[in-house]
């Protein structure tokens, strides 16, 4: 079903007036009722980037820029951070003159935008464009566009973590429970580190995990329910030096042996090892008794953008979550697995992908995946409060 998405756009009726493809409509206007099936002319799409997403979805949308000429003539690109993604928009949208026409970002993002208003809501258009949409994606990655709140089309998804990166030269048996790593960082102070959860997929799974791994009272609710939680990372932060900006810094002061010892994920453990940012010899761990906390990364619309680059980016999401270009969402093991939809075995990855994973990859990962639970992530709003709360908290100590 899922191989017709990408021409399910081509059945939208012709059912509403475009203007020009670099023209923003007013934000303070209604998202068009419908749409054409094909723009009036080949739009010029500027993608913001703020999950390093590209690294699984260039290649999906360059394939479509290819294929589909008349939709879109011309794309850039450009990265940016989550914390920072809100106030941009804003700015843009503010000035009635929206420039972001697609945003490719994790659910850090995804929240801050949700809470302020910032994105189109798609659920209009699924049925012209995005046809069997709910019924093709994998079960867990179905789950997780309850976050998106109909605001997002989900792109790629991965079980994630909390799990421990770590040098075994430095460390000669992982810590296997959370008060067994509080028992090692108050042995090593300095020598574990994770980087601040609002801008780092580790460090947010990490946040996010704690409260299924402590037993607290209600996993779901930051501001209630995670009293153990916060008792163990006020504690925790007596023996953690710095929490840097992003989760490449950690890995980073890992291989340089600054730190010996950092909070991962499946991909984060396989795609610095095979980029080379991280030595080949260095180990995964989880805990026991363990529970996933699942991630995924989404592509948003702010409001503002003109008809024609709704249409355009709505065919471009609809071809990204087609099998044959999500297979490229394995890349280099950035976000393991990474398909969202079913029927994407490794084997349909491109060579480079498959023999990346085979080489750099855990052999427990996928008997981990149908072993232990997977929880989604934290809601928009919840999110953004469970972010707040840690950076009062536990941050601004640093």
């Amino acid at each position: 079903m899922l191989s017709t998405l990408a021409a399910g756009a081509i059945a939208a009726p012709v059912l509403a007036a475009c203007s020009s493809p670099s023209a923003p409509t007013s934000t303070t206007s209604a998202a068009p009722s419908a749409l054409p099936s094909t723009p009036s002319k080949p739009v010029t799409l500027n993608i913001l980037d703020v999950a390093g997403n590209l690294a699984l979805t260039r290649p999906m949308i360059e394939a479509f820029q290819d294929k589909h000429p008349e939709i879109v003539g011309r794309t850039t690109y450009s990265t940016g951070t989550a914390p920072q993604l809100a106030s941009k928009v804003e700015a843009q949208q503010r000035a009635d003159n929206v420039q972001i026409h697609l945003v490719l970002t994790g659910t850090d993002g995804l929240a801050a935008g949700i809470q302020k208003g910032l994105w189109y809501g798609l659920k209009p258009y699924y049925d012209a464009f995005i046809p069997g949409l709910m019924a093709n994606y994998q079960p867990a990655a179905a789950a997780m566009t309850a976050l998106a709140q109909d605001q997002g089309i989900e792109l790629v998804w991965y079980p994630s973590g909390p799990l421990l990166e770590y040098d075994p030269a430095k460390v000669a048996s992982p810590p296997a429970t959370p008060d067994a790593l509080l028992t090692w960082a108050r042995a090593n102070p300095g020598k574990f580190q994770y980087a601040r959860p609002a801008n780092s997929g580790p460090g947010r799974t990490f946040l996010m995990g704690l409260p299924y791994l402590l037993g607290d009272s209600d996993p779901t609710d930051p501001a209630n329910g995670w009293a153990k939680t916060w008792a163990y990372l006020t504690e925790l932060n007596k023996y953690v030096t710095a929490y840097p900006a992003g989760t490449s810094a950690t890995m980073k002061n890992l291989a340089a042996g600054t730190v010996h010892m950092v909070t991962s994920t499946t991909g984060w453990s396989i795609n610095p090892r095979a980029l080379g940012t991280v030595p080949p010899t260095m180990k995964i761990a989880k805990f026991t008794p363990f529970t996933w906390v699942c991630d995924a990364q989404y592509g948003v619309i702010p409001k503002g953008v003109s008809a024609d680059v709704l249409t355009a980016v709505l065919r471009l999401l609809a071809w990204m979550l087609t099998p044959e270009q999500q297979a490229f969402a394995y890349d280099k093991g950035y976000f393991y697995p990474g398909p969202a939809v079913k029927n994407v075995p490794l084997s349909r990855a491109p060579a480079a992908s498959q023999q990346t994973i085979t080489q750099y990859g855990h052999p427990d990962f996928d008997t981990w995946m149908t072993t232990y639970p997977i929880k989604n992530s934290l809601p928009a709003t919840t999110q953004v409060t469970a972010f707040d709360l840690w950076n009062r908290r536990i941050g601004s100590s640093k």
